[in-house]
């Protein structure tokens, strides 16, 4: 297909399709998984609405928390770790060629040893319905073992500087006839077709269309 515009929204992938359009992105996308657990169809009447802890603005993730779907169901989680591999929802996934241009970027390792008690600790919690459980329990301290059961997984893409932060805006360059969403966090999934408005009107005004 042959087109005279872009418009990238390439998520994990985002810093490697805007260097290869030639973006000047000193910034690198590094993976974080989340995992999720559900309630029993016996303890969904727990949860009616949005549950969530008050985040830590020490750290970039919000902390685990109820959502009840639009179907019934109610989802509970992500914890946060780092994943070896950038689509790597599964805990034991691994790509040499991501880990490598990981772990070779500074800032991963200044995030990681600037927060190396909560990287333990969302490691153990990912290995342990048990610690799970027990996070879950500062929100509703009545729900048991039983009442969770395993959930999916989604792998946030994250932006990080070289000194290790992270961004917690929209990041989104222009580059010729082309724009990049380089950094889409929280609450991009809720807002998208918000979001999606506003890209196009910026494409409308950047395109002369």
């Amino acid at each position: 297909y042959f087109t005279k515009y872009m418009i990238f929204c390439g998520g994990l992938q985002a810093d490697r399709l805007a260097k290869k359009d030639g973006v000047n992105l000193k910034e690198k996308v590094v993976g974080f998984r989340g995992d999720y657990y559900s309630l029993s169809e016996e303890a969904k009447h727990k949860v009616n609405n949005l549950i969530y802890p008050v985040p830590n603005p020490a750290f970039p993730f919000l902390g685990v928390h109820f959502t009840r779907m639009v179907n019934g169901d109610v989802e509970c989680g992500p914890n946060a770790v780092f994943t070896f591999k950038r689509e790597g929802y599964c805990k034991t996934d691994f790509n040499l060629k991501d880990t490598i241009d990981a772990l070779s970027y500074k800032g991963t390792w200044k995030l990681l040893l600037n927060n190396t008690s909560f990287a333990y600790n969302e490691y153990r919690r990912a290995f342990s319905k048990k610690l799970f459980l027990k996070t879950l329990q500062r929100l509703i301290p009545s729900l048991t073992i039983n009442d969770i059961k395993k959930g999916g997984a989604g792998v946030r893409a994250m932006l990080l500087s070289e000194n290790g932060d992270t961004k917690d805006d929209f990041r989104i360059e222009y580059k010729g006839k082309s724009i990049h969403v380089l950094n889409a966090p929280s609450p991009a999934a809720t807002a998208c077709l918000a979001i999606g408005d506003a890209i196009c009107d910026m494409a409308k005004k950047h395109f002369n269309l």
